[in-house]
């Protein structure tokens, strides 16, 4: 299921990465006083009276610059109006309403979505006059908000959020593995799902999926059904996209949150860039099972320490991803082709696998045994008790005398206790550190 979108749009220097940051409640975007610094586009998760959501954080949109930077941030901002489902329309207060504002304004009349006016910089009572001008900009009760202060947020939120599709499930049965492909641009995603499908391949139908422009191609082998999660809009053709290519990536996030499993795809000719970290660290934070593949094998000039190298590079640049096997592959080929589904079959399960709650424990206490917790300002971590509370992905509450000194060090070390015991190849795993109450 993928999460309606919101999306934050304005021109710059309005406050736009200081909203995002109170709604998911981080400080993912860059804060500088300077137009235009937010560079790329951040996305977030939220949820709001009960409704989940994503959440875009786009550059300004300066209609008239024509320099690199502004073209950028404003195709960032046609994109993010073209994904969303709600747009906050930020303005500012202080500087009043201004020809810029009404440019962004026609653009978001032009998309038919439903806008909600966000007037920041509203620090006092005082300045709530301010606010009437943003009436005329035709989209109904702008709402007063201070993002330095925190000022209403609250009502931003039940105003945007009222305002969002309905979460709609997407009909497949729970023994579907869904798939995403997601990688940069000319990796080869199309190349290897024909060559998934193959010429035997038993399509049910295409089936338009819940995201926009994409097509679901389920298909079935050995037993198993799959459905490929393939987002027309990776490889989109047009203005928008052809320029931003490295921002098209909203797209392979609503396939992501879909997915069960997510397939990174890497250039084994060109090697791993920076913007396969990014699009890699996006299936991370959403806690899918995920396979890096190395497509395009056929082609590099190998020894018999080419595949070692390249894995270990794969390793240094994924630090956060270690759990993540690695499948060298051509899909023009199909050479090695043969190894990936049993993979995906693999972290699918380790995806989805609950560990009985005497076996979790008696790993922590002998990892306890092995090494206590440190002391922290002369007060000792004590655990109590561990349960894994959920699946997809496996998530384990450690009951222990105080969250506080949990320290990030001793959770990797337990979670490298519980992969060794159990495996959980392909997968991430969540460790929350509860204080245990005193009935228990």
């Amino acid at each position: 299921m993928a999460r309606p979108v919101i999306a934050i749009v304005g021109r710059p220097n309005v406050g736009k990465s200081t909203i995002f940051n109170r709604i998911i409640g981080d400080r993912l975007a860059i804060v500088e006083d300077k137009p235009g610094i937010t560079r790329d586009r951040i996305y977030g998760t939220g949820e709001w009276n009960g409704k989940p959501f994503s959440i875009i954080d786009t550059g300004g949109i300066e209609i008239d610059g024509e320099d690199e930077i502004m073209k950028s941030v404003r195709m960032q901002a046609e994109l993010a109006i073209e994904e969303a489902d709600v747009i906050i329309f930020m303005v500012d207060a202080k500087t009043g309403l201004t020809h810029a504002d009404d440019e962004v304004a026609q653009m978001l009349f032009r998309s038919r979505k439903p806008v909600v006016v966000a007037v920041n910089k509203v620090d006092n009572l005082g300045r709530m006059e301010e606010v009437y001008e943003f009436y005329g900009l035709g989209f109904g009760e702008p709402i007063a908000i201070s993002g330095a202060h925190g000022l209403g947020i609250g009502d931003l939120l039940d105003a945007a959020s009222v305002l969002l599709p309905e979460l709609t499930d997407d009909g497949y049965d729970e023994d579907v593995i869904r798939v995403a492909l997601i990688g940069r641009p000319n990796v080869g995603k199309s190349s290897l799902v024909n060559a998934l499908l193959g010429e035997d391949r038993v399509i049910v139908s295409n089936v338009a999926g819940t995201t926009r422009d994409a097509i679901d191609t389920p298909f079935e082998r050995d037993g198993q059904r799959y459905v490929l999660i393939d987002t027309a809009g990776m490889r989109k053709r047009g203005k928008v996209y052809e320029s931003t290519e490295k921002y098209s990536v909203m797209r392979a996030m609503k396939a992501i949150e879909r997915a069960d499993v997510v397939l990174v795809l890497i250039n084994g000719e060109e090697g791993i860039i920076e913007q396969d970290k990014h699009i890699a660290g996006y299936a991370h934070e959403a806690g899918k099972a995920s396979v890096f593949v190395v497509n395009k094998w056929d082609v590099v000039e190998k020894d018999e320490k080419t595949m070692q190298h390249f894995s270990q590079n794969i390793r240094d640049h994924f630090l956060f991803m270690s759990y993540a096997p690695i499948v060298y592959l051509s899909a023009l080929t199909k050479q090695r082709l043969q190894k990936l589904l049993p993979v995906v079959n693999h972290v699918s399960e380790q995806h989805a696998m609950r560990i009985q709650t005497h076996l979790l424990n008696d790993v922590i206490s002998d990892a306890v045994a092995i090494n206590p917790p440190p002391a922290d300002k002369g007060k000792r971590l004590r655990i109590n008790y561990v349960t894994q509370v959920a699946t997809k992905p496996p998530t384990i509450v450690v009951f222990v005398n105080d969250p506080e000194i949990m320290h990030f060090s001793y959770e990797r070390y337990l979670e490298n206790k519980i992969r060794a015991a159990f495996d959980f190849e392909g997968t991430p795993i969540r460790i929350y550190s509860r204080r245990k109450s005193e009935e228990d």
